[in-house]
């Protein structure tokens, strides 16, 4: 007899529920939000674990490594499919859930995401660090800048986007005399230089990660594809081999149309945005860039700007964004770069 557990993990607690192959609960719980509490339970109470589910939530990707060395069977399943599910029943308890993930987990009928493995969520911290002091900086230009306007004062724009020294220069000549200006214009301008300090030194080792990750050199032979666009992709696809098809890529990013489909109606609408909207933004900055800024000539770039002229700017850097990614896991899969000409495929 094979048994099946469900856990509904909280911040401070795991609520659990034993159930046999016949649906019937064995045992239900409630244990400190601890790997080795919920290892103690479930051997207490059962000896033949078959699956143990638990949903995707702010602790699951460090729950399921630490019940993943303990040898425990654990199964990460959508939470957006375990909702609905999980929603048929009467009342909403930590208990009641429970024992609907012990249910999916017997049935099967679930979604199992893939869970990244510690180096990728090292290089997807770094990026959110990064990406996350970038907005600090911009909510602080734009705090300045509508301060400013309130008195008359209109701010240049910064044409070099790497040296915003030139920002803080221009707001201090234009508050001097006005004491009340120059009081908030000291106060930011220090917390933005402190902010544009700590954003180089990320923004340095970032490149030095992906000036060191074989597979981000490779990517970034893509016009088109920088380092963070290369480091994004690697922390968020993790395995090249979960997908059999390079295809699948572009519609697990989100960037393939809909199906729409219903009696005598059947058309594909816009695109799914599934997946990372971040590395969807990125890919899709990408194709811009690819399309009004790269010079050399290549056989993608030529095939997206036909597809601009027929389409529309916006429609042709969406299906150019979904095509890098199919390139970029192809060449992570074929340990090559990027072929920029039709001639380079015959050699």
């Amino acid at each position: 007899m094979s048994d099946f557990v469900g856990l509904d993990v909280s911040l401070s607690a795991i609520s659990i529920c034993v159930m046999d192959e016949e649906g019937e609960i064995i045992a239900r719980g409630k244990t400190p939000c601890d790997p080795s509490a919920v290892v103690d339970f479930i051997a207490s109470h059962s000896r033949h674990v078959q699956r143990v589910v638990h949903e995707t939530g702010q602790l699951s990707t460090w729950l399921h490594r630490e019940l993943a060395e303990l040898g425990v069977p654990i199964v990460c399943i959508d939470a957006r499919m375990a909702k609905k599910a999980l929603s048929a029943r009467l009342n909403k308890t930590d208990r009641v859930d429970a024992e609907g993930l012990a249910q999916l987990a017997r049935t099967g009928w679930y979604r199992e995401v893939h869970v990244r493995s510690e180096s990728r969520d090292v290089i997807r911290a770094m990026l959110g660090a990064r990406d996350r002091l970038v907005r600090i900086r911009k909510d602080i230009e734009g705090h300045v800048r509508g301060v400013l306007k309130s008195y008359g004062i209109r701010l240049q724009t910064v044409t070099d986007a790497r040296n915003r020294a030139s920002f803080r220069e221009q707001v201090r000549q234009l508050v001097v005399g006005n004491a009340a200006l120059e009081t908030i214009a000291d106060a930011l301008i220090a917390a933005h230089e402190t902010v544009c300090a700590e954003f180089a030194v990320l923004d340095a080792a970032v490149n030095r990660m992906a000036r060191a990750n074989k597979v981000a050199r490779r990517l970034m032979t893509i016009p088109g594809v920088g380092p963070v666009v290369a480091l994004s992709f690697i922390a968020t696809i993790d395995d090249a081999d979960r997908f059999s098809k390079s295809t699948q890529v572009g519609a697990y990013l989100g960037l393939t149309p809909r199906r729409i489909q219903s009696g005598e109606v059947d058309y594909s609408g816009r695109i799914s945005k599934c997946g990372n909207p971040a590395m969807r933004s990125l890919l899709v900055e990408a194709a811009s860039t690819l399309i009004a800024r790269v010079r050399r000539f290549s056989s993608l770039k030529a095939w997206a700007v036909r597809l601009a002229a027929r389409k529309g700017f916006k429609k042709a850097a969406g299906a150019t964004a979904r095509k890098i990614a199919v390139i970029m896991h192809r060449i992570w899969r074929n340990e090559t770069t990027f072929i920029w000409s039709k001639e380079g495929l015959a050699n």
